[in-house]
């Protein structure tokens, strides 16, 4: 039985991001085993396949703590400006990055690159073994440690195992973790689309009586469409021919992109909203999507699960009594505002942006108005936007 510190359940973003930050905060101190089901140079792999992610800005700096950054900046677009809108109202706010003295309001990163960068890095540390291919397959625990058998036939204890296993979290399951899920009746469309205007590092969310469409500025002057349309509609948008399915996305964004030229290989997958009840038990925690899953509008989901990883590892860092309750206990205080908030925020919005109903319709652009021209109003918006939040 080989013996490690911590023990991570996941090696994609959520996983790979904590072994990494638990490596540098503690000098390469303490061991860590990461149990990643899928070859990270596969690109089928699920936690690094073709979309793309917005990370905030308060998640750029996180990352520049772990020694991350660096490594990830050299595959990331700048966001240098936000624009929301209602179609068919006229609501409308704006975000630039001159506006809050930043080089950029946010950045746009391939999850395939992330790949590539978290594979090289995680190599790099002594102190973290990667058991890939493998999978966990039963989890004991016992008062001090816990151990946890894989699919290889293989066996590994920890002081604490973290699960950062995604939405359908093996890991939680095996614990007995129960979960809380609304299903929003949203499919999103995903895609890759080139406009016939530089986009100028500028990002956009347009509500429509459909769903919302998120642009995320990428390299070569493509954009990340994330298009979130009722599960009806869904079929039809993926078998279209790509004029047919860019004349309806012109007609659904507008022209502040000039023409749409282009459109990739198109995916898409259901949109729930799944939250585990409790995101600790004895010698257990909970990190990122295996802790909530969110609908995309906002950009919210990612970002609130790497500040979930930045505050675990600093508390597995902070003392030698790693995965007490205690500490555990602390960690899910630090955690429960902002991820109460973020919840709330990221599903209230779905709803009144989704609902027609000419008196949500008219207050909803009011405040979009009203957002745009109070500043007093807009700080706390871009807080959140930003990333900068306490954790």
């Amino acid at each position: 039985m080989k013996t490690f510190d911590v023990v991570i359940a996941g090696g994609a973003m959520a996983g790979g991001t904590l072994a990494l930050a638990i490596s540098q905060l503690s000098h390469q101190t303490l061991s860590v085993a990461v149990i990643e089901a899928y070859q990270h140079d596969n690109q089928a792999h699920p936690g690094f396949d073709s979309r793309a992610i917005a990370l905030s800005h308060g998640t750029a700096e996180t990352l520049k703590q772990f020694g991350i950054w660096p490594h990830l900046s050299e595959v990331v677009t700048p966001i240098k400006h936000i624009h929301v809108s209602d179609r068919h109202h006229f609501g409308m706010t704006e975000i630039d990055h001159n506006d809050v003295d930043l080089d950029a309001l946010g950045y746009v990163v391939e999850l395939i690159d992330v790949g590539n960068v978290y594979r090289q890095q995680l190599s790099q540390h002594d102190n973290i073994t990667v058991f890939c291919p493998d999978k966990v397959e039963e989890v004991e625990r016992h008062q001090d440690h816990v151990t946890v058998s894989l699919s290889s036939g293989e066996t590994v204890k920890g002081q604490l195992l973290v699960a950062a296993d995604g939405a359908f979290s093996t890991c939680s399951d095996l614990i007995g973790l129960d979960y809380t899920d609304h299903d929003f009746e949203q499919y999103a469309v995903i895609a890759n689309v080139v406009p016939s205007e530089p986009h100028l590092g500028r990002a956009f969310e347009r509500f429509t009586e459909n769903g919302p469409i998120a642009m995320l500025p990428m390299s070569d002057n493509r954009l990340s469409l994330v298009w979130c349309v009722p599960a009806d509609k869904v079929a039809e948008l993926m078998t279209e021919s790509d004029d047919e399915f860019l004349a309806e996305l012109q007609q659904a964004f507008g022209w502040r992109l000039g023409e749409f030229q282009r459109v990739g290989q198109r995916a898409n997958y259901p949109l729930q909203l799944r939250v585990r009840d409790k995101n600790i038990s004895h010698r257990f925690a909970i990190v990122g999507n295996a802790g909530q899953t969110l609908h995309p509008i906002a950009g919210q989901g990612f970002n609130l699960g790497i500040r979930d990883v930045a505050t675990l590892a600093e508390e597995i860092t902070a003392t030698e009594q790693i995965g007490e309750y205690a500490q555990l206990v602390r960690f899910q205080r630090r955690r429960e505002q902002d991820r109460h908030a973020t919840i709330s925020l990221t599903s209230s919005l779905v709803h009144l942006f989704s609902n027609q109903w000419l008196t949500l319709a008219l207050g909803r652009n009011l405040g979009l108005f009203t957002v745009d021209n109070f500043p007093q109003l807009k700080t706390p918006l871009l807080k959140r936007t930003l990333g900068i939040v306490n954790r």
